[in-house]
């Protein structure tokens, strides 16, 4: 197992050409936040806007746009229940996030089959939270975009069979083999399953324990992945920059918030780049 170590960030983390345009820097949808969970896509659609992402649009609840555009109003906005429009905003997209404040029930689940269904191979699709669910118990075939699950310990359970106390790297390989997709476990020291290796993630503190943390990790990897040189690349850095990031604002407070953590990321990025 490699450890994500600091100099491997500030040697990933790209500078932009002077010529740039927002089309470079990846064009991504966010799909979830029902009636009653709008704020976990929008912290997830928030992190991606402040790590970079050229274009962002969120597909959720039509009750959620206010919320949405008071937060970030350098994002799109489509109903995610209208699945033509779904499925045709998916078609123009680099990467799909799908899961934060989806839910479970049957409109959730046809969005999810609508989303899988119009995935390419030049794209790439994170499936987290609710969407792990539907995934696993819906059966859902494998889609043709590059897959990648970001569970929590009791996610993993869902998808790999294994209890929290029983899983194990060795056991964890195969199933990622098996999925045939990227894994980010995240855990007290998170560790990311790539097909020939897996990595270790080492910041982090127990201030990071609650509600939307892995919203905002979910944005911050797609953003990531979207604009760096690989998806390799993108995600260990969101994965370490996210915790980083956690770590200093927890020298100075009891509880690291998720959106205090987002309005970090475009400082904590540039100390980075302009270090290397």
């Amino acid at each position: 197992m490699k450890l994500i170590s600091e100099s491997y960030i500030k040697q990933a983390i790209p500078k932009r050409e002077k010529n740039s345009y927002k089309g470079n820097f990846g064009k991504l949808l966010f799909v979830g936040g029902n009636e009653q969970m709008g704020g976990a896509i929008i912290m997830s659609a928030s992190a991606a806007v402040y790590s970079g992402a050229g274009l962002v649009t969120v597909a959720s609840s039509p009750i959620n746009v206010h919320a949405l555009h008071s937060r970030i109003p350098e994002a799109m906005f489509v109903d995610m229940y209208d699945l033509d429009t779904l499925v045709n905003m998916v078609d123009k997209m680099d990467g799909i996030v799908i899961g934060p404040g989806l839910g479970r029930d049957d409109r959730a689940k046809d969005v999810m089959k609508s989303v899988l269904n119009e995935l390419r191979e030049d794209q790439f699709i994170l499936i987290d939270g609710d969407a792990i669910s539907i995934y696993i118990n819906e059966s859902l075939a494998h889609p043709k975009a590059q897959l990648v699950f970001t569970p929590h310990l009791g996610e993993w359970k869902t998808l790999s069979n294994m209890e929290p106390d029983k899983e194990n790297v060795e056991d964890n390989i195969q199933k990622q083999k098996d999925l045939d997709a990227i894994i980010v476990l995240k855990k007290g020291q998170s560790e990311i399953y790539f097909e020939d290796e897996v990595w270790q993630n080492i910041p982090g503190n127990p201030s990071m324990a609650t509600g939307g943390m892995g919203d905002t990790l979910a944005g911050m990897i797609a953003g990531f992945m979207g604009q760096f040189e690989n998806y390799e690349k993108g995600i260990l850095s969101a994965v370490f920059l996210h915790s980083k990031i956690a770590n200093t604002l927890a020298e100075t407070n009891y509880v690291t918030l998720p959106t205090a953590i987002i309005n970090d990321i475009p400082r904590t990025m540039n100390d980075y780049a302009n270090s290397n």
